[in-house]
């Protein structure tokens, strides 16, 4: 990541954005107890996140630098979470440059323990919302009966858009071995046997009456060192949302979200081929791809669209290019 090219502040209450025709105010949402995540006791192997430790261990050389010493960057759990943050400033600043608007990032529960329910303080002032589904199960993030509600009369605005995105689901059984062959289809050596994602969106998704829920975490096909081309479903894709868009970032753990009433308006827009020399139970079921990108366009009381997409995708710890650059470029015009 570039240098930062101004001061960064800490620690202030949000200043809300003026609504301007046609430039949309985008705020990012991160469902997790930042206390919860970063405390989680590292005795036990399932259902958290790395340390800094185990990152620089698997990822040697590259956090070995002064920037990453204890002097000057978070250790432990923390560390690695804060890479998260590290992570997203690409896209804030892209959409800040494209719309001329800041991006806040709200937390559910921040690193000081000051808590914000998904409510208007939040929601008055956005036009397109990104609820990113990182919170572990284990920590019990649920919305409440007036988050749910206030999400709703969210989308009843012309013109909104929630982007929601509860994470991957490993290990979800209590077959060791089904776990063992999950561990080693992904492959991803700093992700546990069982990790279990996004209580707090697949919640919300079911109170909104989205059928959707996240499934497994699968390894994307690869081609040239990027994830194999989206299998993309131009003609429901009326909106425009994956135009020009041919790959998305390459994360060797995407949930695959599958639509559980089929009778509803809701478009499987994109499906990412998988790697199937890696046996899995979803590859064992006949599958070679997941759903990616599902789209539900506005209906059934609902002004605005709801877009599900893992955040992974809005991230540079996976890396990014012209390909996702676009798909953001259209999320923001939409």
């Amino acid at each position: 990541m570039s240098e930062l090219r101004t001061a960064r502040t800490y620690n202030q209450d949000h200043t809300p954005r003026p609504y301007t025709r046609g430039r949309r105010r985008v705020s990012m949402y991160i469902a997790w107890s930042y206390p919860a995540e970063a405390n989680a006791d590292t005795a036990v192997l399932d259902n958290r996140f790395s340390t800094m430790t185990e990152v620089k261990r698997v990822a040697w050389p590259a956090y070995e630098g002064p920037r990453w010493s204890a002097a000057q960057f978070q250790q432990g759990i923390s560390g690695a979470l804060e890479l998260f943050f590290w992570a997203w400033v690409k896209f804030q600043r892209f959409v800040g440059e494209v719309t001329g608007h800041t991006v806040p990032v709200f937390q559910r529960i921040d690193h000081a323990g000051f808590a914000l329910p998904l409510d208007e303080r939040v929601l008055d002032e956005t036009d397109t919302l990104l609820v990113f589904g990182l919170d572990h199960s284990v920590t019990g993030q649920l919305p409440t009966t007036g988050e749910i509600e206030a999400v709703r009369a969210f989308l009843s605005r012309e013109g909104t858009c929630l982007v929601i995105g509860p994470h991957h689901e490993v290990g979800a059984t209590e077959d060791l071995k089904q776990r063992e062959v999950e561990y080693r289809h992904h492959g991803d050596l700093l992700v546990p046997r069982q990790q279990r994602f996004g209580g707090y969106t697949r919640a919300l998704m079911e109170g909104l009456g989205i059928p959707v829920v996240n499934r497994w975490a699968l390894r994307p096909d690869v081609i040239e060192g990027k994830a194999a081309p989206q299998r993309i479903t131009s003609d429901l894709d009326t909106h425009g949302w994956l135009a020009g868009v041919k790959n998305l970032n390459l994360h060797l753990h995407l949930p695959h979200y599958e639509v559980t009433d089929t009778t509803r308006k809701i478009h499987v827009l994109g499906r990412q081929p998988i790697d199937t020399s890696r046996p899995h139970p979803f590859i064992d079921a006949g599958h070679d791809a997941c759903n990616t990108v599902v789209w539900m366009p506005p209906g059934e009381g609902r002004a605005g669209d709801v877009l599900v997409v893992d955040s992974t995708q809005f991230s540079t710890l996976f890396g990014n290019d012209e390909s996702v650059e676009r798909f953001w470029r259209n999320l923001v015009h939409a």
